[in-house]
């Protein structure tokens, strides 16, 4: 007879204990902690086989032959389309359009299998009618029974399977409440498992934190191949599709789309939609070329300085990140001569998009001393460049392919000064 081993764990945090108690001691969690009985013998049986080692060489690369989408920017961004038997997880803020992105993709791949533990298929018609979509390639279940999930898998063997989403998802096995840290992961394993095996690719949407991050334990996002994020504002029209984490590709690449009332529409020219409603009469505006992946795009920064009323003065962000504008601003003042410690400090780029490009420090840096000079920049100018501490302005990669880029859309003039404040006297102090 087998002996059983009992261990405590907590349904929130998935912390273990050899003993029960009110309290998880980690998470400070009350009455969470759960009882399991784990059979000690199991691993050690004599029935257990052994498992069948393959050469690589040997397999034939038919085998693994992508899944084509047949759109154009989330086949990109996943490297050329779906790897059988691979696992996606997709992340976003709620209301961004994960659903609507995924139904059409089911859309674009036959024999697909849209599990969805948090609509009904009443309502999940409804939105694919209103999409305009094939409602002859959508086969739906409703349910929130990993286990019930498999087996469906399983029997039917779908092309495509879409789980919406892994936080509604609970296993009978562990007792604990769906969205927990515990069911969470042990219902990833199952569809990873299941993924594998049957060799059929799956999709998990995920939700988002307060932070930002997919929410769940980390492990989650290191057992998927890919992690996709869908970022933009709620309240604008732009969408990007941006790759975190990919084994079959690059983790570089974004896509790009704009919502309408069909869905999520392709934009084949980014810079120009980042770029529509450009003021060229205003201070404190400049174009740069950012690079998102082996794409570059234009964008536009925006950037506003104010007499500061208080003690302390501001500094704001949107799409750029807070640490290297206050880097920036220390440049700008030891090697400029532009101090801004009595100012608030303002910065934008505009559209949505999040820049980590530190290309884009040049054209932040030139849009500060526009404002702070109420000067208008040429609106034929396109910044980019990477600044060091001594105020050198440092070449970045692919900087031909930028430079086309901009002048494509009509910027003829590039900042070619090897120095940020001979760049600055030659657009301001002339």
């Amino acid at each position: 007879m087998s002996k059983k081993e009992i261990v405590y764990v907590c349904s929130e945090c998935g912390e273990e204990f050899s003993k029960w108690s009110g309290v998880c001691s980690s998470c400070q969690a009350w009455n969470t902690i759960r009882e399991i009985r784990l059979d000690k013998n199991a691993n050690l049986s004599k029935d257990i086989e052994e498992a069948k080692v393959l050469c690589l060489r040997d397999l034939p690369s038919a085998q693994f032959q992508r899944i084509k989408i047949n759109i154009r920017e989330i086949d990109q961004v996943l490297g050329g389309g779906i790897v059988p038997g691979s696992v996606i997880l997709l992340g976003g803020d709620p209301g961004i359009g994960k659903s609507t992105i995924l139904a059409q993709v089911i859309n674009n791949i036959s024999n697909s299998l849209y599990a969805s533990g948090e609509e009904s298929p009443e309502q999940l018609k409804i939105r694919i009618e209103r999409l305009g979509l094939d409602l002859a390639n959508f086969n739906v279940i409703s349910e929130t029974d990993i286990d019930c999930v498999v087996k469906t898998i399983y029997k039917i063997k779908p092309k495509l399977a879409v789980i919406d989403s892994i936080q509604t998802m609970y296993s009978r096995d562990f007792p604990s409440t769906p969205g927990s840290l515990v069911q969470v992961r042990e219902c990833a394993l199952k569809l990873q498992n299941t993924a594998k095996k049957l060799h059929i690719p799956i999709i998990l949407i995920g939700h988002v934190t307060k932070e930002g991050s997919i929410a769940g334990p980390k492990i989650l996002e290191h057992l998927v191949d890919v992690v996709l994020y869908l970022e933009g504002e709620r309240f604008h029209n732009n969408r990007i599709l941006r790759g975190v984490k990919n084994r079959f590709g690059e983790i570089s690449e974004i896509g790009i789309f704009e919502m309408t009332e069909r869905g999520l529409k392709e934009v084949d020219n980014p810079s120009k939609l980042f770029l529509e409603e450009k003021s060229n009469n205003v201070s404190g505006n400049v174009v740069t070329a950012t690079l998102e992946g082996n794409r570059p795009i234009l964008v536009e920064i925006q950037s506003l300085i104010h007499k500061s009323v208080f003690g302390y003065p501001r500094r704001t962000v949107s799409g750029f990140d807070l640490n290297r504008l206050n880097l920036l601003l220390a440049i700008l003042a030891k090697r400029a001569k532009i101090y801004l410690d009595k100012y608030d400090v303002f910065v934008n780029v505009v559209g949505g998009l999040k820049v980590k490009d530190p290309a884009c420090d040049l054209a932040v840096v030139l849009a500060l001393a526009s404002a702070y000079y109420n000067k208008k920049i040429d609106s034929e100018l396109c910044a980019f460049g990477e600044l060091g501490l001594t105020g050198e302005i440092r070449r970045v990669k692919l900087d031909k392919k930028r430079i086309n880029e901009a002048k494509k859309l009509g910027f003829n003039k590039i900042v070619t000064e090897k120095f940020l404040d001979k760049a600055i006297n030659n657009l301001f102090k002339k």
